[in-house]
């Protein structure tokens, strides 16, 4: 999908191993089950980058860390690194994080994904991001059909 690299040699971390929650100890199958920060680190770690052949975890676009929960109100926050400050894949990563997030939570879960280092952070702002969905039909599907791929890489 991109013509020229950004970043030509990014940094590849190692993978942390996968871990699985612990059940809850009610028994109570109508209480309801917190969302917690692996939970949600599960859902996005595997996400492929849109410049390398390597996961957002691989490249530590996100971490555990970086995600904020607040189950009271039903709002997941995600605050990425890409590998640059100057990346211009930020909007495509955010949006991607969104998507996968949007079709893993509850429906009544709020999800916002921000990126953390960005030289232009205006750029990242849903106005932007509205404004790529609302392309040309044929550019709408191509873009639709990236995210979709990204969110299959293992």
């Amino acid at each position: 999908m991109v013509m020229g690299l950004i970043n030509a040699n990014p940094v590849v971390h190692e993978r942390k191993e996968r871990r699985t929650r612990q059940a809850p100890e009610s028994t109570d199958e109508t209480a309801v089950e917190l969302i917690d920060q692996l939970e949600i680190f599960e859902h996005i770690r595997d996400i492929k980058d849109p410049e390398h052949p390597y996961s957002l975890e691989e490249l530590n676009v996100v971490t555990e860390d970086s995600i904020e929960i607040s189950n009271g109100l039903s709002h997941v926050r995600v605050t990425f690194t890409p590998t640059v400050e100057h990346c211009s894949m930020a909007t495509l990563i955010g949006l991607c994080l969104r998507v996968k997030l949007m079709r893993s939570l509850p429906p009544h879960y709020k999800v916002c994904c921000g990126c953390g280092v960005h030289k232009f952070p205006s750029i990242l702002g849903s106005h932007t991001i509205m404004k790529c969905l609302k392309g040309k039909k044929k550019k709408n599907h191509e873009l639709t059909e990236y995210i979709i791929e990204s969110m299959r890489f293992n």
